[in-house]
């Protein structure tokens, strides 16, 4: 059972598992493929996903064992969520870790698990899979979603 604003009274560090799971707005985004340019820091989004995506559900078809699937899959963790600037603005994670607020439409506030889904915030019918696109194309998927 969750504690009702958890998420104003813990900091991320503070959070159960339970609770940092809840936190996930369940987008998508971060299971985006990403291009970073490691002179400048600069991160640009594709629309191209992870092959364990599952869209119709939106999330990990394979959570449990991501990270032995797909070895650079970063785990979000706090120190994560503080540091990487990868995250999508949008990131329940990230917005803490920066001390703003969770968004109207994100679930633990509206309190409806698909909000997130209504307020067209998830990457659902907007990608391809990792398996149709030659990692040399990656350039030729990238986009500009305002958040």
């Amino acid at each position: 059972m969750l504690t009702p604003g958890f998420w104003e009274t813990k900091t991320l560090d503070e959070m159960n598992e339970q609770e940092w799971e809840a936190l996930c707005d369940g987008c998508g985004r971060c299971c985006l493929l990403k291009i970073e340019d490691v002179d400048t820091d600069e991160t640009w989004y594709t629309n191209v996903v992870c092959q364990y995506h599952d869209d119709n559900a939106c999330c990990c078809s394979r959570y449990q064992d991501r990270s032995l699937l797909v070895p650079d899959c970063i785990k979000v963790t706090p120190e994560v969520a503080r540091t990487e600037t990868w995250l999508p603005d949008t990131c329940a994670y990230r917005l803490l870790a920066e001390g703003k607020p969770l968004f109207d439409w994100h679930p633990l506030i509206s309190g409806n698990p698909d909000s997130v889904h209504e307020a067209d915030m998830t990457i659902t019918g907007k990608v391809v899979s990792e398996e149709f696109v030659h990692p040399d194309e990656l350039e030729e998927h990238l986009l500009n979603w305002s958040d």
